[in-house]
């Protein structure tokens, strides 16, 4: 709140500065020619939180670029060649010519358009297209730890994360919730291998030739013991598993549905609008 005051008021006195010049509303912080600009519109600029002389500096700095701003249109518009300024308004038309209409169409597929797939939708499209998810990256499902080097009971946890018993889980469960740096449990879905690889200071140049010969991962440096117990794996090259895909198959099928859909309305506009007459066809003479 100090800070929207100071702001407040440093606006005051650069209105006042300029009391020479007719001013309309209340509002205005500054006129040139016949272009002014708003109090409201610099205050809505100014973030919440800032220091009084930043948000002095800021609005000062905003003031004057808006100012700056409207010189140089001004200097352009005067010097531009009319061939030029034709130009330039058939690029602005045909811009708001694309934003309304891409705007419209977002609107109309929000209200149109389920997002839901049936699971055997998703199923089929994956069956029928599986060469759109050879793996790139190498999957794994697993467990990782990271436990600071001189916590207590490190060597037990050693031997409880190479086992998969419910046991084991139990332990280090319990043993992570006051020890662990991070306690990742995956054994139930797959996840990026190099992503897990990002928590272990170790080189791997092959993923798939690594993880054919390591089971374990257990590696130390001055602050932390890294443990990777890979239960599972699927090499690169391999066919992506469905559970793991099926976002990408959601995102996939809504394109598809959207490209549908607006190629769908288009034509049954341009049909209407032929057969009531609104197009008009000319032939050459």
């Amino acid at each position: 709140m100090r800070s929207c005051f100071i702001f407040i008021a440093f606006v005051s006195l650069l209105c006042s500065c300029k009391r020479t010049q007719p001013i309309d509303t209340a509002d205005v912080l500054v006129r040139v020619k016949d272009r002014t600009l708003a109090r409201s519109d610099i205050k809505a600029q100014i973030p919440r939180g800032i220091s009084s002389a930043d948000s002095l500096l800021l609005a000062e700095n905003l003031e004057k670029k808006w100012v700056k701003d409207v010189l140089v249109y001004d200097v352009a518009l005067r010097n531009l060649e009319a061939e030029e300024k034709v130009e330039v308004d058939r690029l602005v038309e045909e811009y708001r010519h694309s934003l309304i209409r891409y705007r419209y169409q977002e609107q109309l597929i929000k209200e149109k358009l389920s997002a839901e797939f049936q699971e055997s939708d998703k199923l089929k499209y994956y069956e029928e297209n599986q060469k759109k998810f050879i793996l790139e990256k190498a999957l794994i499902k697993g467990l990782f730890l990271k436990i600071p080097i001189d916590a207590p009971g490190l060597s037990d946890v050693k031997g409880w994360y190479r086992s998969t018993s419910e046991s084991s889980l139990e332990k280090i469960e319990k043993y992570s919730v006051q020890n662990a740096n991070i306690y990742d449990y995956f054994y139930d879905k797959w996840v990026d291998f190099d992503q897990v690889m990002d928590n272990i200071p170790i080189h791997i140049p092959n993923a798939n030739t690594f993880l054919r010969s390591n089971k374990f991962v257990e590696v130390s440096d001055s602050l932390y013991c890294y443990l990777l117990n890979i239960k599972e794996f699927l090499p690169v090259g391999t066919i992506a598993p469905f559970e793991y895909v099926s976002p990408q198959i959601v995102e996939m099928l809504t394109n598809q549905r959207k490209l549908d859909f607006l190629r769908k309305f288009e034509e049954e506009l341009y049909n209407d609008a032929v057969s009531d007459g609104n197009v008009e066809f000319y032939t050459e003479p």
